[in-house]
């Protein structure tokens, strides 16, 4: 078994699911008492969130290169960073190692794909929904994405920090995802991708009626595939 490397703390609740969900997959795969072989670098959230609302990227990729880099050299074969919004500045962190780092928009678009889906509505951070850096993955792959309009995208924004980010789970902000994710359907939108690894904890696939896509869950079975791959 390989050793995974995990970036998180981006936030502490979805990097929870993340080891539940490697170790349960590691397990389903090899029975007995056998799991993961990982190792966590977590960061402090404040300094992400103050990074993000000062536009800082340089600031944030130097905080996940060092986190990657210290993971690499303490055995890590791979890299994931546990979150979506970080990924803005993936493919510049894995220039500065030499050890894979699994993208959670190429897992998901890997897994789009396989559902024969050709356009998608996406939930995120407002760096995820606004910026190209996962949409891009999705269009490399032909496949459409559409997101919320302004006053929706600036909702989840907040609830992802204000709530979800703090394990506060409100009835009525469930509500408004389901309306938003509905008006997302009434476009077209054939699956939902929930593309904050915090999401989940609020959505769930008998909420909606399309397909959706847990990026928690899609980019923890990457890691997994990578773990047990020859």
């Amino acid at each position: 078994m390989k050793t995974i490397g995990m970036i998180g703390g981006i936030s502490w609740v979805s990097t929870i699911d993340y080891y539940k969900l490697i170790n349960e997959g590691i397990n389903a795969k090899l029975g007995g008492l056998e799991f993961a072989q990982c190792i966590i670098h977590s960061v402090n959230y404040g300094d992400i969130k103050r990074n993000n609302d000062a536009n800082d990227w340089d600031a944030n990729l130097k905080l996940i290169s060092q986190a990657a880099l210290q993971l690499q050299n303490s055995g890590a074969s791979a890299i994931i960073i546990c979150a979506n919004t970080m990924h803005h500045i993936a493919d510049k962190v894995q220039q500065q190692i030499n050890i894979p780092l699994i993208h959670i928009a190429t897992a998901t678009a890997k897994s789009i794909e396989q559902k024969g889906l050709k356009k998608v509505g996406l939930l995120g951070t407002k760096f995820t929904m606004e910026y190209d850096f996962f949409t891009n993955k999705l269009k490399e792959k032909n496949i459409e994405t559409i997101i919320p309009d302004e006053e929706d995208r600036n909702f989840i924004h907040y609830t992802i920090f204000e709530e979800l980010g703090r394990s506060i789970i409100n009835p009525e902000s469930k509500k408004r995802y389901q309306k938003i994710i509905n008006q997302l359907i009434q476009k077209g939108a054939e699956g939902i991708i929930l593309g904050c690894t915090e999401i989940p904890m609020l959505i769930k696939q008998s909420d909606v009626s399309v397909p959706i896509f847990d990026t928690t869950y899609i980019h923890s079975a990457a890691a997994v595939e990578f773990m047990l791959a020859v």
